[in-house]
């Protein structure tokens, strides 16, 4: 209730976004000590380097994409298969692309052990998103970028949203929304936040 209670403080008023996150208990994402302290709305350590966004963070994400059960949506950054698993509970199709294979293996490990059949995920450079199954109707972005990615661009519908933090990787960023329209894009900010940035390639295979 408390952890309901915090995501409302900040702004989270869909209550299918609400569900979503209580459905799924943030627990499963992490390891080690961090395990103990998944009911805190900070982001936390995970492997490869990377980190888990806060519980408020990832519901005002969720929240801007204003997903519908239709949407085939496109994340690029798995990390910990967190935001994909809540992304699965509100889309029809989820592809999240994450360019550390480990992090990849044990995303699809514990979406597997949620029976979330509707997500795959894919180790690959996310910079480029995913050609081969666009158009999609939402994409969004938890690394940050200087700019909205060209490529990401296009590969989002007409009428599609795209939500993303931008901004230098050691400054604090802006999350946008996107809105792209048949006259061109439209963009709103929601606030700052802090991201790792969004890097080209695939990364070495190590833990």
């Amino acid at each position: 209730m408390q952890f309901l209670l915090t995501l409302r403080q900040h702004g989270i008023t869909d209550k299918n976004v609400l569900a979503a996150m209580e459905s799924l208990p943030r627990d499963a994402f992490l390891s080690g000590v961090f395990k103990a302290r998944a009911h805190e709305d900070v982001p936390l350590p995970i492997a490869c380097g990377q980190t888990i966004s806060q519980p408020s963070v990832v519901a005002l994400m969720t929240q801007m994409l204003e997903i519908t059960p239709r949407c085939k949506v496109l994340e690029i950054g798995t990390g910990s298969g967190y935001q994909a698993a809540i992304l699965s509970k509100l889309a029809r199709r989820v592809y999240t692309v994450e360019r550390h294979r480990p992090l990849a293996r044990a995303a699809t490990r514990v979406l597997q052990e949620f029976g979330l059949v509707n997500v795959v995920v894919i180790a690959d450079d996310g910079s480029r998103g995913l050609p081969e199954q666009a158009p999609f109707d939402r994409i969004l972005l938890t690394a940050a970028a200087e700019d909205p990615p060209a490529p990401l661009l296009a590969q989002l519908r007409v009428g599609g949203i795209m939500v993303l933090p931008v901004g230098q990787s050691d400054t604090v960023q802006t999350l946008i929304k996107v809105v792209k329209t048949e006259s061109g894009l439209e963009y709103s900010e929601l606030g700052e936040v802090r991201f790792v940035p969004l890097m080209e390639g695939v990364a070495a295979d190590v833990e």
